[in-house]
């Protein structure tokens, strides 16, 4: 070690002989060949230092006189061309500006008078070519008489518009410059143009004559220098000791990775404890004064034990020493074991950097794993606020003690984030439970001089390392802030939640277990954070906005209250999907004779575009169930009407049909007691009889809709007054657990020990059934029966007389008296007297009136005909035509409902 890194005198008397011999050995035996002086040759040998030095003084030498040779050859040129420029230039303005060019121009014979004036010219000038021409480039003279006449080869556009234009070209006569002058008459009018040219050789003689000047200038210079360069390396190698480059090279190359590249300090002390050599880590561990080198160990500003243990040259191996606040291990051993020079070689060691590094790879190898957490764990849901949840649960308390976040109302609904809007606080979480932040539901705009307020309005992280000293952080509440800084928090990371380019809110990381604040590396770290949390509170405000209006379409599609009936008491309830809206719906619709309409659909898949189909399939139910039409042919009718949407859809580029609808209509009379069933592809409905059993009705199963082709079929039911008839869709009995007879199973056991009310009984069902995330929409609809007391219904069979009508007047005012409506006595016999009149005169027998007291009056009369009168405005010459308008002024209602056997026309008026 002492060897490598001291400067030891017995390093080089054997090289130059080496050298020496060598450089015999090459020479060989031929003596004949000149041999350089014994002392220039080390120095020409380009294998050693100063060989190369002086081939590299020589060929800079030589490279300056070339450059210099080539630089003057050069000027030479760019002088000449200057030269030749000015000189043709001169000459064409002296010709053209010289008395009698004008007239000259303008004489018969322009060649007679300007050919010896432009040769004299050239001659005296001793240029190449001196030419007069017209405006169109014609000449009137040259040197060669055979090319008057022709056409000036150049540039002319320039003189023409009055300015004088030189130009270099190449020619017949080599490179040349030439320059054309116009010529002006009084007025200022260019008359003709004069051009003189000069060879670029015939100016370029200077470079001959200054060329051997410089080449023996330069000669001298070489050698010169060559001999200087000579002695330089002479010098040189005689305090390099003979030394190549490879090892001289090699010798510092190890000096400094000893000294240098190691992390460790490195000491070398003489046995009599004095510091031979200290590297830089030493000096920065040690805390050694810059004169430390030749100075006693003891005498240095060293701990005491540090300072006995190098002085002793005692052997140590990874002996711990406290310097400072470091933590060193000291390795120390002697240097004369191997023939060395007496003295000790210590390597120090920080233990305490080494360990530091350690925690800081673990603080990096934690950071990237809550990274990855970060990746997997938020987001889960499309739900706002359970992101939100989920960034703060990740954040404590691996990153900061409390985390909260708070996000614009309007992203919280959906919508655009508003920059100047409210902010609410949407979660919060930390180590402890009584920290005096806002709580979650806490709505506040932050000011400007916040660090939420800022952050906000820049858009990037900050960091508010010492809240207690920071004023801005104070002006958002002072009382709040006190209580903040009193409990303990004192440092605050705040980072917008940016999405794109939209600024959804902000989250606040504050710190109060760790005293050490936080720092840049763990801002760029929460930036990060949020970052990725960001995209997954957007993607959740997305699908809530896509979710709300599908949603707001889809209730303003379903009823949003039952229309008044006396039939059937009613309870319904409508559970949406989580995964989307779905197309599932259901109506109330009350029909004429006190009848209601019980109707349950199902479009499959969920969307707008279920919600949409659902309305549409919706809307033609009540279109035509205004017909009275029986179950079967309603359905058949909605069959027809879903089979030309799919064919209007199918059309459509970016359109779907409709698969997979599914409806189920029922008509319950309370009169007779009879409710009507069917069913186009829908789960079977549930009766609940009074005393509590339960059974699926046998309802013949139709296809779904818009398949065709096939008719529907009936079913006719007859429920014991107070039985409940259930309808629902198939995401109450179905889902991906259990197949549909499981579910139809478990509802009847549901239905079995639900209450009497169809209130208990929607729910006892879907508290037994109602999965906690369902996968499709729950359509339930609880009906049950009423039946129309005897004594509110009259009915009375009417001859086919013209007489009879009289004694239904009659029968009609007495039961109205009895039902005390007297009042209603007139309109009635008006109404019942047309209706009957016209069954009489157009109809067919049997004839029969009935009245049902209800809600409203009903008068009904049927007849055997299947001919249904129609309502026209008679004119001033018709005897009749008048009866049915009577009718439908007097009543609030009136229509026509075809039976099996005829026809039933009937009429409703408001009861008083």
């Amino acid at each position: 070690m002492v060897r490598l890194m001291g400067r030891s005198p017995t390093r080089s008397p054997q090289r130059p002989s080496t050298t020496a011999s060598v450089s015999r050995q090459r020479q060989g035996g031929d003596g004949a060949r000149w041999r350089p002086p014994a002392w220039l040759r080390p120095v020409l040998s380009v294998r050693s230092v100063a060989g190369q030095v002086f081939t590299l003084h020589v060929v800079i030498v030589l490279l300056l006189v070339v450059s210099a040779v080539i630089a003057l050859v050069l000027q030479v040129r760019h002088d000449s061309v200057q030269e030749a420029r000015s000189r043709s230039l001169a000459i064409a303005e002296t010709l053209a500006h010289s008395p009698g060019i004008v007239e000259a121009l303008d004489s018969p014979d322009p060649t007679l008078l300007l050919q010896p004036r432009a040769e004299a010219t050239r001659k005296q000038a001793k240029v190449d070519f001196v030419v007069v021409m017209n405006t169109d480039g014609i000449r009137y003279t040259h040197p060669e008489r055979d090319r008057i006449g022709e056409k000036f080869v150049g540039t002319l556009q320039p003189a023409l518009a009055g300015r004088p234009v030189t130009e270099k070209i190449t020619g017949t006569i080599g490179p040349l410059v030439q320059a054309v002058v116009p010529v002006n008459n009084p007025d200022g009018v260019v008359v003709g143009l004069v051009s003189a040219g000069i060879t670029i050789e015939h100016v370029g003689g200077a470079a001959d004559e200054q060329l051997p000047l410089v080449l023996a200038a330069g000669g001298a210079a070489l050698v010169l220098a060559t001999a200087g360069a000579a002695l330089i390396s002479r010098r040189l190698l005689r305090q390099t000791h003979g030394l190549g480059p490879h090892e001289m090279t090699r010798m510092y190359e190890h000096h400094d990775a000893v000294l240098h590249a190691v992390r460790e300090g490195v000491i070398i002390l003489a046995d009599d404890g004095t510091l031979l050599l200290a590297n830089d880590e030493a000096h920065r561990l040690l805390g050694l004064p810059e004169d430390a080198e030749g100075r006693h160990v003891l005498d240095l500003p060293l701990d005491p034990g540090t300072a006995d243990l190098l002085s002793s040259g005692r052997v140590a191996t990874d002996e711990v020493h406290r310097v400072g606040g470091r933590l060193l291990a000291v390795n120390q051993r002697s240097t004369d074991r191997a023939g060395g020079p007496p003295g000790s070689v210590a390597t120090v060691r920080d233990s305490t950097e080494l360990r530091a590094l350690s925690g800081r790879a673990e603080a990096a190898r934690e950071r990237l794993n809550m990274l990855y957490d970060a990746g997997v764990g938020i987001g889960t849901s499309l739900d706002i606020t359970r992101t939100a949840e989920e960034l703060t649960e990740l954040a404590v308390p691996r990153f900061a003690d409390f985390t909260t976040v708070d996000l614009f109302e309007t992203v919280l609904a959906g919508g655009q984030p508003d920059g100047a809007g409210s902010v609410r606080r949407t979660a919060v979480a930390g180590v402890r439970e009584d920290a005096p932040l806002y709580p979650v539901g806490t709505q506040t705009r932050f000011v400007e001089s916040s660090p939420q307020g800022r952050g906000l309005a820049i858009g990037r992280p900050l960091i508010e390392p010492r809240l207690s000293e920071a004023p801005g952080w104070r002006a958002q509440d002072m009382e709040r802030s006190g209580q903040v800084v009193e409990y303990g928090i004192h440092s605050l990371i705040t980072v917008p939640l940016r999405a794109g380019s939209l600024t959804l809110g902000v989250v606040s990381f504050w710190r109060a277990e760790k005293p050490e604040p936080f720092d840049e590396d763990e801002l760029a770290l929460a930036e990060e954070l949020v970052a990725r949390a960001a995209v997954s509170i957007d993607n959740a405000r997305r699908y809530t906005r896509e979710h709300s209006m599908a949603v707001t379409l889809q209730r303003s599609l379903l009823p949003r209250s039952l229309p008044e009936q006396s039939a059937l008491d009613i309870a319904y309830r409508y559970l949406p999907a989580q995964a989307g809206v779905g197309g599932d719906w259901f109506d109330v619709l009350p029909l004429s004779g006190a009848r209601v309409a019980l109707v349950v659909g199902d479009v499959v898949g969920h969307g707008l575009h279920a919600a949409a189909t659902m309305g549409r399939l919706r809307t033609a139910v009540h279109n035509f169930s205004a017909l009275d039409l029986p179950p079967d042919e309603l359905l058949g009718l909605l069959d027809e009407l879903v089979g030309r949407i799919d064919s209007d859809e199918s059309e459509g580029e970016h359109s779907a049909p409709v698969t997979g609808a599914t409806c189920l209509y029922a008509v319950y009379d309370p009169v007779t007691r009879k409710c009507t069933v069917a069913r186009a592809g829908h789960p079977p409905p549930a009766l609940i009889h009074p005393d509590g059993t339960v059974e699926f009705a046998d309802v013949p199963a139709g296809p779904p809709l818009g398949l065709g082709g096939l008719p529907f079929e009936t079913a006719e039911l007859e429920p014991a007054e107070g039985s409940r008839l259930v309808l629902y869709t198939d995401g109450l009995v179905e889902d991906r657990q259990h197949d549909i007879d499981v579910g139809l199973e478990l509802l009847r056991e549901a239905l079995s020990r639900a209450g009497d009310s169809p209130e208990d009984t929607c729910r006892t069902v879907l508290e037994s059934r109602s999965p906690v995330r369902a996968r499709d929409d729950i359509a339930l609809l609880v009906a049950r029966t009423r039946a129309l007391a005897a004594d509110r219904i009259a009915q009375w069979p009417v001859p086919s007389a013209p007489a009879a009508v009289a004694e239904v007047r009659a029968a009609i005012t007495r039961k109205l008296t009895e039902w005390e409506l007297e009042d209603l006595s007139f309109t009635t016999e008006l109404i019942l007297s047309e209706l009957v009149t016209n069954a009489i005169r157009y109809g067919a027998g049997p004839i029969e009136v009935r009245m049902l007291r209800d809600r409203h009056l009903i008068c009904e009369v049927f007849d055997s005909s299947s001919t249904s009168p129609h309502l026209r405005y008679a004119t001033m010459t018709d005897e009749g035509g008048r009866g049915l308008f009577l009718v439908a002024q007097l009543a609030e209602r009136w229509g026509t409902r075809y039976l099996p056997t005829g026809k039933v026309i009937w009429a409703e008026q408001a009861i008083p």
